[in-house]
C-alpha cells in the first residue's frame, strides 16, 4: 500500500459515514494519522476528536482545508456547490468527493484550482475494515485509504461508477426485506424480537457466503442453496414470477438516471 506518512486528512462533513471512515481508519496504521473534521455536526466531531487522540476539531470549512493535505468532501448533494464554492483551495490538494449525483466536471468548476481529485462512495461496513468503497477515477491515494478499510474498487469510467453507486444504493431495501419478512413470522405467531434474531443470523450468515464466492457466480450459490422442488427454489421462482426481480432492476434503473444525470 502508498505510504500515507505526513500527509493530514480532512473532513468537510460531519455525518455517518464520516464517522464510519475515520473509525475506520483509526483501526488501522494510519491511527496516527492527523485528522480534522468540520464542526457542522457537533455531537459527531466531538465524539470522535474525544475518541482518537488525532483527531481534531475545524473551526470552520476554510480552517479543515487550511490544516489539510488531503480533503475530504462529504456533505449532501443538495448543498455541495455552495459550500464548495465558499471554499479556497489549494493547487496541492488532494480532493475526495463523497457526494453522490455529482460530477467531477461541475466539481472542478467549483473548486476552481487543479487539484487532483476523485470520488468515492465508502460504505458504513468500512467502520468495521470490511467495506467496499468504489473510485473513479483510478487514484492511488484514495485506494491507499480504502484498501486499508476493506476493498477498494477502482473503475475505469464514470458509466461504471455510477453503476456501483446505483447497485448500493439497496441497503435500505435490504433491511426493508427484513423487516417485511419479520413482520410477516409475527403473523404467523412469532414476535417480532424473535424472528429478528433468527433472520439476522440467517442473512448474516448468506453475507458471509456472499463476500467469499470462492470464484461462483452468485447465481450457482443461488442454485447450490436451492434443493431442486424444494422450499428456497419454490420462494425465488414465484419471486420472480411476481415481478420481485423486475422491480428491483425498474428501481435500479431510476437510481441510475438520477446518478448518472447529477
Amino acid at each position: 500500500m502508498m505510504d500515507l506518512t505526513g500527509k493530514r486528512l480532512g473532513f468537510v462533513g460531519t455525518g455517518d459515514i464520516v464517522e464510519a471512515v475515520i473509525t475506520g481508519i483509526c483501526k488501522t496504521d494510519l491511527g496516527n494519522m492527523p485528522i480534522v473534521v468540520s464542526p457542522r455536526n457537533a455531537t459527531t466531531a466531538g465524539r470522535l476528536a474525544e475518541r482518537h487522540a488525532n483527531v481534531s476539531i475545524g473551526a470552520d470549512n476554510q480552517d479543515v482545508l487550511d490544516r489539510s493535505d488531503i480533503v475530504v468532501l462529504a456533505v449532501l448533494p443538495q448543498i455541495i456547490a455552495d459550500v464548495t464554492k465558499a471554499l479556497t483551495f489549494r493547487p496541492d490538494h488532494h480532493v475526495i468527493s463523497f457526494a453522490a449525483a455529482t460530477s467531477l466536471e461541475n466539481l472542478r468548476d467549483w473548486i476552481g484550482q487543479p487539484v487532483s481529485l476523485s470520488q468515492a462512495i465508502p460504505l458504513p461496513f468500512v467502520t468495521g475494515l470490511n467495506g467496499a468503497t468504489a473510485i473513479y477515477p483510478r487514484d492511488e491515494i484514495s485506494a491507499a485509504i480504502f484498501s486499508r478499510l476493506g476493498k477498494a474498487v477502482e473503475v475505469d469510467n464514470k458509466h461504471e461508477y455510477d453503476s456501483l453507486a446505483a447497485a448500493g444504493a439497496v441497503m435500505g431495501t435490504y433491511f426493508g426485506m427484513l423487516d417485511t419478512l419479520t413482520f410477516w413470522l409475527e403473523r404467523q405467531g412469532l414476535p417480532y424480537e424473535k424472528g429478528g434474531a433468527y433472520l439476522g443470523q440467517l442473512f448474516a450468515g448468506l453475507g458471509q457466503a456472499a463476500g467469499d464466492t470462492g470464484g461462483k457466480r452468485f447465481s450457482e450459490l443461488r442454485d447450490s442453496y436451492s434443493t431442486i422442488g424444494g422450499l428456497n427454489e419454490q420462494v425465488h421462482r414465484d419471486f420472480a414470477r411476481d415481478g420481485g426481480n423486475a422491480a428491483l432492476e425498474k428501481a435500479l434503473d431510476a437510481v441510475f438516471s438520477r446518478i448518472s444525470g447529477g
